[in-house]
């Protein structure tokens, strides 16, 4: 499926109307600051000349007008690079393309990768598929989503936290939260106190 996806990934990201946030009609906008305008900025400059790596679309960044960077595919040409391992904070997405009879393998692989755990997704018309990624992938995004983008959490409606490095999954937005901050007190009061310490089962009839 690698070139149909390619493909519709590629006319997706060419769709895009990038510009300042005035114009709402503009889906893509600045990133916040220049310090991080520089770090994807590097990583995008270091997969353009990185043998194992391979621009398939966007990869221009323009600080003329603003903190401008256009939206990237990087293409891994191994699991391991270094755009498939770090959180980049940024509109750079990176692809690995995994043998067709590597899933599970595959699977494995995205759960050593990388120490965050934020959030991810699966996308999958295969029942099965979907049970085993869910199943394999407990421990490897606080939040994981099915046929959904891994993005976008709705902030009281939807419990939202990280797991390993992203975070201890206290869960923002949700009464799971309010745990963290609570010093947790128990109190017992009885009004009918026994008289006797005996139980009802030691009696001999």
């Amino acid at each position: 499926m690698a070139d149909e996806v390619k493909k519709k990934l590629i006319a997706g990201v060419k769709s895009f109307k990038m510009g300042t946030v005035e114009d709402f009609t503009n889906f893509i906008n600045a990133v916040i600051d220049e310090k991080s305008f520089n770090n994807i900025k590097s990583y995008i400059d270091n997969a353009k000349k990185d043998a194992k790596a391979e621009i398939w679309v966007g990869g221009k960044c323009n600080s003329k007008d603003g903190w401008f960077v256009e939206p990237t595919i990087i293409r891994a040409k191994t699991p391991k690079y270094v755009t498939m391992c770090e959180e980049i904070f940024g509109p750079v997405l990176t692809v690995y393309i995994y043998p067709a009879n590597s899933f599970e393998k595959t699977l494995d692989l995205l759960n050593e990768t990388s120490p965050y755990a934020l959030t991810g997704s699966v996308i999958s018309q295969d029942r099965d598929a979907v049970e085993l990624a869910t199943n394999k992938l407990r421990n490897a995004a606080g939040n994981f989503y099915i046929n959904d983008k891994p993005t976008g959490a709705v902030v009281g409606q939807q419990p939202f936290g990280g797991a390993r490095a992203s975070g201890t999954n206290d869960k923002a937005g949700s009464i799971l939260n309010l745990y963290r901050w609570l010093s947790a007190r128990t109190i017992k009061e009885t009004f009918n106190p026994p008289t006797d310490y005996g139980y009802p089962f030691m009696q001999e009839k």
